[in-house]
């Protein structure tokens, strides 16, 4: 049997409809958490930042959680995914002006401290009038996931040449225009069910990053020690620019474009090196890398403390501990 839905225009037409508050039955997104404008705070948390009050929000708020900084190397340049997903700026304004006129323009972001780009206050249909919940309904289940999960579950019974028209619709998507990609990434997946089972694990990551699936995901395939230690070792690699992100500059170029909002960058791109070949005068310069002098650890130690492994659940928040009189505790076995 063949996956017969029709997806979306576009990767970033998921979201935008996510944002209209008006989901239609039929569409990518199967389900969502229903909140009311004055209830929740997913774009708080998971969106782009707004450093201060604007036309769009009332929140000064976003990228309180962003993408770790090795996801964005992990797509290629064509995939339409990374720009949605991975946000190298945050939105200031003119605070001399009212509220309501003020617009909004991008500034750059550190390096270690991007923004997620699936939440965005700008795209809602509806102004943020509430100084912490923004009320946006978060995607609980999207047709992509069930396709990934297909994919996986058939490879498992029938091999990756039963499974890959499932895997197939997502790469096409990524690609729009790059068939010639999607073709040699699944010529490579489908060379046998381990390949095809890997390549899974890495769509996974890029199709869902930043909508809460990643840590359960690498806890049923028994990875989430073994992955988080891989990160660990290429944030280092990326920090230092060894191999394979010897061809990621040490620094990143930017200016305003005509429109007096939004960046153009040099430098974001593998193989960007150097200054820019064109105009270099015209750009600002930063440092792209993970630390600072002031940092009591590093980058790459902030993932995680103790075995990751031996923690597959969340912890009880301390304020319900605090609250519970002492009858509630996190259980010690996680927290060796």
């Amino acid at each position: 049997m063949q996956p017969q839905r029709e997806y979306p225009t576009s990767f970033e037409a998921i979201f935008r409809e996510n944002h209209t508050e008006n989901t239609v039955a039929g569409n990518e997104i199967f389900w969502e958490i229903p909140f009311s404008p004055a209830t929740g705070r997913v774009i708080s948390t998971f969106g782009i930042r707004h450093l201060n009050t604007d036309k769009y929000t009332l929140a000064a708020s976003g990228g309180i959680i962003g993408p770790n900084a090795i996801l964005f190397y992990k797509y290629k340049p064509e995939d339409v995914r990374r720009d949605i997903t991975c946000v190298p700026y945050a939105w200031q304004s003119d605070a001399s002006l009212p509220v309501d006129t003020r617009e909004p323009y991008q500034i750059i972001r550190p390096f270690s401290n991007t923004c997620f780009g699936k939440m965005r206050y700008e795209w809602l249909h509806r102004r943020v009038i509430q100084t912490n919940d923004d009320g946006l309904s978060p995607i609980y289940m999207r047709y992509a996931n069930v396709l990934l999960m297909a994919a996986e579950a058939i490879n498992e019974i029938d091999g990756p040449a039963a499974a890959a028209p499932y895997l197939k619709q997502i790469k096409d998507r990524a690609y729009p225009d790059h068939p010639a990609i999607v073709d040699a990434e699944m010529s490579t997946a489908t060379v046998s069910k381990e390949a095809f089972f890997n390549d899974v694990v890495d769509e996974r990551a890029k199709e869902l990053a930043g909508e809460m699936y990643r840590k359960e995901d690498l806890i049923r395939w028994n990875m989430l020690t073994s992955k988080m230690e891989e990160n660990r070792e290429e944030l280092q690699k990326l920090h230092q620019r060894e191999a394979p992100y010897d061809d990621v500059n040490l620094y990143v170029y930017w200016k305003r474009a005509s429109d007096d909002v939004s960046l153009i960058f040099w430098g974001l791109n593998r193989g960007e090196l150097g200054a820019p070949p064109v105009d270099p005068a015209t750009y600002t310069r930063v440092g792209w890398t993970l630390t600072s002098a002031t940092d009591n650890y590093q980058y790459w130690e902030r993932l995680y403390v103790r075995d990751p492994g031996m923690q597959p659940y969340w912890p009880i928040w301390q304020y319900i501990l605090d609250a519970s009189n002492g009858v509630i505790v996190n259980d010690p076995i996680f927290q060796d």
